[in-house]
């Protein structure tokens, strides 16, 4: 790996309700084929993280923990839904922390596009399509590993302004809002590829 596991020692084992995701994130992880250098690299550095043992999944732990965020497309593949998240003050896809009892790290990532956008009947392919590490506010500053995947809204879905953002949006891939958050727009190309993996007419 390019970096070192975060803890030294035993993994630690934080609670049971962990256990089915922790062991669901390092298989995803190990058979996931990167859709980047930069997503291979992010990928590593996870797998070193989950070395720690279950408490890497909580947000109790400051030296990291992984998170699983959407890039929302429509039914047409023509447009992704974007929040202007109200701390960051930035465009960014759907997602956030895990929680004790989550299973699948697709799951989480449905769980919240699901919660943040307010539309029923989403649905995803359960690959990632990108991973990405990066600093953030919470614990008093911490790393998110976080696993993005594709998710797909039915027709005619309406979005729903959740108390996490302060405006959603519908965009272009190629025309997206600014400022942008860090590793979004890399989300593009291979939510692409997934949209045309997972739907029997995709957009041209």
């Amino acid at each position: 790996m390019s970096t070192p596991p975060v803890l030294a020692g035993p993994p630690l084992q934080h609670d049971d309700g962990w256990a089915a995701l922790h062991a669901d994130a390092l298989t995803v992880l190990t058979d996931w084929q990167p859709t980047s250098a930069e997503a291979a690299t992010a990928r590593d550095r996870t797998l070193d993280l989950l070395a720690a043992g279950t408490i890497a999944m909580s947000r109790t732990h400051r030296a990291g923990h992984v998170t699983a965020s959407a890039l929302v497309f429509d039914s047409t593949g023509t447009e992704v839904l974007l929040c202007l998240h109200g701390k960051m003050s930035m465009w960014v896809q759907l997602g956030g922390h895990c929680e004790p009892g989550d299973r699948t790290l697709a799951g989480v990532a449905l769980r919240e596009a699901t919660e943040e956008s307010g539309i029923d009947g989403l649905w995803m392919d359960p690959l990632p399509i990108d991973v990405d590490v990066h600093s953030v506010a919470c614990q008093g500053g911490s790393l998110h590993y976080d696993v993005r995947f594709a998710v797909f809204a039915p027709p005619a879905a309406v979005a729903q302004v959740s108390a996490e953002s302060e405006e959603l949006g519908w965009f272009p891939p190629d025309q997206l809002p600014q400022p942008l958050a860090g590793g979004t727009a890399r989300l593009v190309a291979p939510g692409r590829a997934a949209f045309r993996r997972a739907c029997p007419r995709p957009a041209p």
